[in-house]
């Protein structure tokens, strides 16, 4: 590396050594680097972070991310020079710095968990960036530091949003009041009084309904809040102990929808599932009005494969062994333990609109379901925003597609309008602010049929 005009440039704007390592920039697409700016600045913007990564260029995406984001008041810097540029005082100016991490990274992690190490130490936030990382070294880096982690290629807003996490100020400092006054003590019992408050006995054995959306935004979130809810209601005198497990780890909306918060308690058992018992899943989970027992997705966006398929068999013995009804939030997209879950279920529902995508998606995956000589008769399909009784055109539209997907619609959910998307903003069952809506009553018809045939189930196996 040269040490002449360029590195006495940016050893003015950051008070380093020139004969150290220096941050470089970008120069991407004839971009200015930084080191062309400051020598053509006398008074550059200060660094505010930095890309650190084995070549830059190979992440081209995130160059352009960081410049939308931060124009020029960034640079990049190889991991060798990483650690001698975070073991200056100089570099406890960055906000934070983005870790960029291939697979081949992963051969010897040593020198990346070193520089995770130095900016924790530094107070510096660490945003990693991943591309085909395997979970295990993903699990080992987001161990010992990382703040966020984004995976690439970014998708739209993904850095901006990680960034914006890392600024929000700590929940501890946020909430620390100017008064003087005693604290509370039941605020201080809050967490603990919001977790389940029974004893994993291991003394049942739920019925398993996991909930798949065919496609985006065809509500499958929407309606396993609510049958969770409807089934854990469904009784005044004896009522079944449900639980609502969100396995959507990367957009998972049940905490949004029941307004739970995400416990970090839930990343530590992804991360040991086979260390998890019955009180620590318990732990980990949160109550909703004393009633539903919720698993929440974790704080931050993980990778689908962060588990497999033997991590949600356990988590699932779990739920089984302590509850009477286990619903499950899956994610959209098909991952190697979707199969673990549908060989769980007793009842998998399938949601889907009536719309040629989610004919389409319906139709590949009952290709793939026989292609694998799996338990296809487990799918029971859910139509949403079903047409009106009245309305005979529509309802023709429903019985051609079901007749053209070799398929039985069981369930058809009425359209219940802004009513629904209200009570999602405010975090609350149709059953606490709708009751009449006509989609909330077929829920709770649906509910009552479950709760009904199981009972009559275990009073023949009694």
């Amino acid at each position: 590396m040269s040490h002449g005009a360029e590195s006495s440039g940016i050893s003015e704007r950051t008070g380093i050594d020139p004969f150290l390592p220096t941050i470089r920039g970008s120069n991407e697409k004839g971009k200015l680097t930084m080191t062309t700016a400051a020598n053509l600045n006398p008074d550059p913007a200060p660094i505010l972070a930095c890309t650190i990564s084995r070549d830059v260029q190979n992440f081209d995406v995130l160059i352009d991310d960081m410049e939308t984001e931060l124009g020029e008041n960034w640079g990049d810097l190889s991991f060798e020079d990483a650690v001698t540029f975070l073991g200056q005082p100089e570099a406890s100016h960055l906000e934070f710095v983005a870790v960029a991490v291939e697979s081949a990274d992963t051969q010897d992690l040593t020198l990346i968990t070193n520089i995770l190490r130095m900016a924790k130490a530094k107070g510096i936030k660490a945003i990693l960036i991943a591309h085909e990382v395997s979970p295990v070294a993903l699990h080992q880096l987001l161990r010992l530091g990382a703040d966020d982690f984004v995976p690439y290629p970014l998708p739209d807003g993904a850095l901006h949003d990680a960034i914006e996490r890392l600024r929000k100020p700590a929940p501890q400092a946020a909430a620390a009041p100017a008064s003087t006054t005693a604290p509370d003590p039941a605020m201080d019992a809050l967490p603990e009084a919001r977790s389940p408050s029974f004893k994993a006995k291991g003394d049942r054995d739920a019925v398993v309904l996991p909930v798949h959306g065919m496609s985006g935004g065809v509500g499958a979130s929407t309606f396993a809040c609510n049958l969770a809810w409807e089934l854990a209601t469904v009784s005044k005198t004896d009522a079944p102990r449900v639980c609502l497990l969100d396995f959507d780890f990367q957009f998972g909306a049940v905490s949004t929808y029941l307004d739970l918060p995400r416990k970090e308690a839930i990343f530590e058992l992804l991360q040991d599932t086979a260390g998890a018992d019955g009180e620590s899943f318990l732990r980990s989970m949160l109550t909703f009005n004393d009633k539903l027992h919720v698993f929440t997705a974790p704080p931050d966006m993980l990778p689908l494969d962060i588990v497999q398929g033997e991590d949600i068999d356990r988590l699932i013995d779990l739920a089984q062994a302590n509850f009477d009804f286990v619903v499950i939030d899956m994610p959209s997209t098909i991952v190697s333990w979707t199969e673990t879950v549908l060989t769980r279920a007793h009842v998998y529902f399938a949601l889907m609109e009536l719309d040629l995508r989610s004919a389409q998606n319906v139709l590949r995956l009952v290709r793939a379901l026989k292609a694998e000589d799996l338990p296809l008769e487990k799918l029971r399909y859910v139509l949403n925003r079903a047409p009106k009784f009245t309305d005979l055109s529509a309802k023709s539209r429903v019985r051609r597609m079901a007749e053209s997907l070799d398929i039985d619609i069981e369930v058809q959910l009425p359209d219940g309008g802004a009513q629904v998307t209200q009570a999602n903003d405010h975090g609350l069952p149709m059953g606490e602010t709708a009751v009449k809506n006509p989609m909330r009553k077929e829920i709770a018809k649906l509910a009552k049929s479950l709760f009904d045939l199981n009972k009559a189930v275990d009073a023949r196996a009694g």
